[in-house]
């Protein structure tokens, strides 16, 4: 049974609150901290097994509580993150992670240092229909992306401390990074403030992409009714997410532009609502955070994904302040791993997954979150991993492989081209069977060969090896050499991968000269264990 998260609500107030509910319907929730006294009574009548208290000191002194979530000012997100991962808390902070890429730098190094869980605040991408959207982007059902657009206008709260860039933008500019898949090379900003002169009301950015997609974002609190558009073009589909909307929130448009005669030509179609699992964005949000610090996975909206939308950030406040004046932006793509990792720009590792050093992954290849992938291993092109798979060092997985949740791949495991892993028995698509997942595990150094299938819940022996388009129904013993359909025993293999001939229960390998003992289905190398 997983330990219990005790989480203290740092700022308490117009978004606070939402925190200090779920945080306290997720039974994570241990005390409340804010300034405003009045408020934490109120609070403690409605949760009366909670704590309050105005000292931000005590929460950090108080050894039972091992996170922290801020919801406070975004002027006072650097202090007060930099103080808890110091005293060795997991932090959620609410957007922006700090008001400078310096900052933030600085926070998401103490982070590392102290291994603490630095989780920002950008709801967008725990939305459901959020989610769908970059499930039906990743899929290639829109084809290519050629432009986005958000608008996020309000007539709402206004604030003093941060312009509406700075309030309202980061969202957008988050969303926008992990649907494009890179960093933008260039942005501007104009927009005015019409309250106060120095503070923006109104801004619209615009962000260029090294691939040519082009995005806007439009931002306003000075606005007649509140609406809150994303709009992604393909050049195979659209689709709209409108927040809004309280039926249909994500509608999947057939339009798309024909070119006839040197001109483009419209091609509309009936817009279809694309239906998803319904969910409070924030609830899980939250379950997110506890889920990190008990598993120690790496959170969606990490430190590092903070950061990129601190740069972008600063870039447009920049070209803001000089009325509009493009700004360059460093578009090296960053990674969380090693040096020594390399990750094509085509292939997706999700966040909280884990890499080994000299690891390769290959084109269009997926790791989904919480995989964990060892040193020196080679994963092929168009390759799915995940989520919460653990694979070996020194592990080759060939083109077109899925390896599902429950698989376990130890040190040294080939596996072909084509091959193929199961994790339910009898699936079908009207009944969930996510609780009925058999694990298959695959020994040290066993070999999968092409277009193989391994039926789940069986272990595949040390150094086995499985013919090419065999079908294993059964766990295979270590050395077997199996073929067929259904796969049998057909005989025994060195480690080195050559085949074995015994004479009188014994074996020496052709190729490498080691022995081996064999009782029946037991094959041993008689180095490891002389006794059998």
């Amino acid at each position: 049974m997983k330990d219990s998260v005790k989480i203290a609500v740092v700022g308490a107030g117009y978004w606070g609150k939402n925190l200090v509910r779920n945080f306290y319907d997720l039974n994570a929730l241990k005390i409340v901290c804010d300034s405003n006294k009045s408020a934490l009574n109120n609070f403690k009548e409605k949760y009366r097994d909670i704590e309050i208290t105005d000292s931000f000191n005590r929460v950090l002194e108080d050894p039972e509580i091992k996170a922290v979530a801020i919801a406070t000012p975004a002027e006072m997100h650097y202090q007060m993150v930099r103080s808890a991962l110091l005293a060795s808390k997991h932090v959620f902070v609410e957007k922006p992670l700090a008001l400078s890429e310096e900052e933030g730098k600085e926070l998401a190094d103490i982070a590392n240092e102290k291994s603490r869980i630095l989780m920002v605040g950008h709801l967008l991408h725990y939305h459901p229909a959020v989610e769908k959207l970059k499930a039906l982007v990743s899929s290639g059902e829109l084809g290519k992306i050629q432009y986005i657009y958000s608008n996020r206008l309000n007539l709402g709260k206004i604030r003093r401390e941060e312009n509406i860039l700075w309030s309202f933008a980061p969202h957008d500019i988050s969303l926008i990074l992990s649907l494009a898949g890179e960093m933008p090379d260039m942005v501007t900003a104009v927009g005015a403030g019409y309250l106060r002169q120095k503070v923006a009301d109104v801004t619209v950015s615009t962000l260029s992409f090294p691939s040519g997609i082009r995005a806007h974002i439009f931002v306003s609190w000075l606005h007649p009714y509140k609406e809150q558009r994303l709009v992604i073009v393909g050049d195979r589909k659209m689709a709209m997410f409108n927040d809004v909307d309280p039926v249909d929130k994500l509608i999947l448009f057939p339009h798309r532009i024909e070119w006839k005669d040197h001109m483009p030509v419209p091609d509309k179609g009936e817009g279809e609502s694309i239906p998803f699992e319904k969910e409070e964005p924030l609830r899980a949000e939250c379950r997110h955070f506890i889920e990190c610090i008990q598993d120690g996975l790496r959170p969606r909206t990490d430190a590092d994904e903070g950061l990129a939308v601190l740069k972008v950030l600063q870039a447009c406040q920049r070209s803001l302040e000089s009325e509009g004046k493009p700004i360059s932006i460093e578009t090296r793509k960053s990674t969380p791993f090693s040096h020594d990792v390399f990750i094509h720009e085509t292939a997706v590792v999700d966040p909280g997954c884990t890499i080994g050093k000299g690891t390769k992954i290959w084109h269009f290849t997926h790791i989904i979150k919480g995989s964990k992938i060892g040193e020196f291993c080679s994963i092929g092109q168009n390759v799915m991993v995940g989520p919460n798979v653990t694979i070996g060092n020194r592990v080759k997985i060939q083109n077109n492989v899925s390896v599902y949740t429950g698989v376990t791949l130890e040190d040294g495991v080939f596996c072909g081209p084509s091959m193929v892993f199961t994790n339910v028995y009898n699936p079908r698509s009207y009944i969930p069977r996510k609780d009925e997942i058999r694990p298959t595990l695959v020994k040290e150094g066993a070999t999968l060969g092409a277009n193989s299938t391994i039926i789940c819940g069986h272990t595949i022996g040390r150094f086995a090896f499985i013919g090419a388009g065999a079908v294993v129904i059964n766990d295979v013993p270590d050395y077997a050499l199996m073929a067929g359909n259904p796969a049998k025993i057909k005989g025994w293999m060195c480690r080195c991968g050559v085949r074995l001939h015994f004479d009188d229960s014994v074996a020496i390998c052709d190729a490498c000269g080691k022995k081996y003992s064999k009782d029946g289905q037991k094959v041993i190398e008689m180095e490891d264990d002389p006794q059998g």
